[in-house]
């Protein structure tokens, strides 16, 4: 085998707009469970969750899109990604007393190993990554 190649797991599901985060959460963590996160690394698996619930909030409430949630497993990096039909990237902004929400993205920020945000040709992808239990430099 080819030692460059990687070796992949995925899931996918479409969230409509009137299907609720708590689905999104529920999906997740049903994958998590197979992972063995939510046995062998409690608090990264709880990060993910509200990682997910952050990422599809934002894709119907910002974008007003359904949310195409991907997770995948590369052996090192858990990737959650996100895609809408929005063309605005997200960015991340402190807590404010002036505002009610628009925290999501720092919360990510806070949660996630790392994150990107990327344009498509129908909108955006916005992924985190989480390293996995007894990767070096994990934070979580």
């Amino acid at each position: 085998m080819n030692e460059s190649s990687v070796r992949a797991v995925g899931w996918a599901r479409s969230l409509p707009m009137d299907r609720g985060v708590k689905a999104a959460r529920d999906w997740a963590r049903e994958h998590l469970d197979a992972l063995g996160w939510t046995t062998t690394a409690p608090e990264t698996a709880d990060a993910v969750l509200l990682t997910v619930s952050e990422l599809v909030t934002n894709a119907h409430t910002h974008a007003r899109s359904a949310a195409q949630l991907i997770m995948s497993w590369d052996n090192s990096c858990l990737h959650i990604s996100v895609h809408d039909t929005s063309t605005t990237l997200p960015t991340p902004r402190g807590p404010s007393t002036e505002r009610v929400g628009g925290r999501g993205m720092f919360l990510v920020d806070a949660l996630a190993d790392d994150w990107e945000a990327r344009p498509c040709p129908h909108g955006k992808t916005v992924t985190a990554c989480f390293r996995g239990p007894g990767e070096e430099g994990t934070p979580h």
